[in-house]
């Protein structure tokens, strides 16, 4: 059976670690562990500046601070400028739903305001996005992918809508792809904008992980990830595959105040069976509960016990549901 699936460009269109006290509940970091550093005085400090990171804090800490209030929580954005770190984590203790934001991260050469409030839209989303969960010591905490697809599905929609935002500098470079499904899934021009922009938000961060990781492929969103997972993966997800996410969130056309379930991964986000054309999770990184959920409506129930044969319906559904190892 394989183990990978390749998708087009068209498939894809349309398809923490900061000292706290004890009590605190910490999560991973926006990247892998690393060692690099970047200091105020730096001359490898080349990102954005102290007043544009602030400006980017300012945009979040106001759109999100009552809606963590009203799940009973406050919002402790901590803004570590000074703070060489070259990472971004979220921590829960108490009822304080917290978010590390180091200076060393905004100072790094790929980082530009928009690529920054990604970060935190996804140090959010460990918060905020719902299932699937990390598990284990952290029950709390959206997964690493679940994180990222929140990032661009919720978080950067209201904060790309937001008026505060419209001088934020982002990338330079344009990308056809994500152009092309962002036009078709949506039509209004402004909603158009806000879906691009997150896709290109995606594409910067995506060039910090290739940096951080010397890799020698540059991620493109023409060249989706094949890899199927047949389990969840929880832990970062590789490059390619964070990109592909960061595009699904924003192709997904769920309104944007559709409640994500602290248990049902499926609720709130695209799934195919319940009719959405494009924006699915990524298969490198997620592995459905259920495996209806890649059917469209309307398709017949499925018995995956007859004598092992899978009905003809594609090598993505036929792993997911086989089970067997990458």
């Amino acid at each position: 059976m394989k183990k990978t699936v390749l998708l087009s460009a068209v498939a894809a269109l349309l398809a923490c670690t900061a000292a706290l006290p004890a009590a605190a509940s910490d999560c991973a970091g926006f990247l892998p562990p690393n060692n690099l550093k970047i200091p105020v005085d730096s001359p490898m400090a080349r990102g954005i500046s102290e007043a544009q990171f602030n400006e980017v804090m300012d945009t979040i800490e106001k759109i999100y601070k009552p809606i963590v209030a009203a799940r009973g929580g406050q919002l402790v954005l901590k803004r570590l400028w000074t703070d060489a770190t070259v990472n971004a984590s979220a921590q829960q203790s108490g009822k304080s739903y917290i978010l590390n934001m180091y200076g060393g991260l905004a100072r790094h050469e790929t980082i530009t305001q928009d690529g920054m409030a990604l970060v935190a839209c996804h140090e959010l989303g460990h918060h905020l996005g719902g299932a699937p969960k990390t598990g284990g010591w952290n029950p709390w905490a959206s997964n690493e992918g679940q994180s990222d697809y929140f990032a661009n599905l919720k978080c950067l929609r209201l904060v790309f809508s937001d008026k505060a935002s419209k001088s934020f500098t982002a990338l330079s470079e344009g990308d056809e792809v994500a152009g092309q499904g962002c036009e078709a899934m949506y039509s209004s021009d402004e909603d158009r904008a806000v879906c691009y922009r997150a896709a290109m938000a995606g594409k910067s961060v995506a060039y910090l992980f290739k940096a951080l990781r010397n890799e020698t492929v540059t991620p493109r969103y023409d060249t989706p990830s094949a890899t199927v997972v047949t389990t969840m993966m929880s832990a970062h997800p590789p490059t390619q595959c964070r990109m592909d996410t960061y595009l699904a969130g924003s192709l997904c056309t769920q309104p944007v105040d559709s409640v994500l379930s602290e248990t049902n991964p499926a609720a709130g986000t695209c799934t195919r069976s319940a009719g959405f054309q494009a924006g699915f999770r990524p298969l490198c990184w997620y592995k459905p509960a259920n495996a209806a959920e890649l059917l469209p409506p309307g398709s017949r129930t499925l018995d995956f016990d007859l004598d092992g044969v899978i009905p003809e319906i594609g090598p993505a559904f036929s792993v997911l549901n086989a089970g067997s190892p990458l």
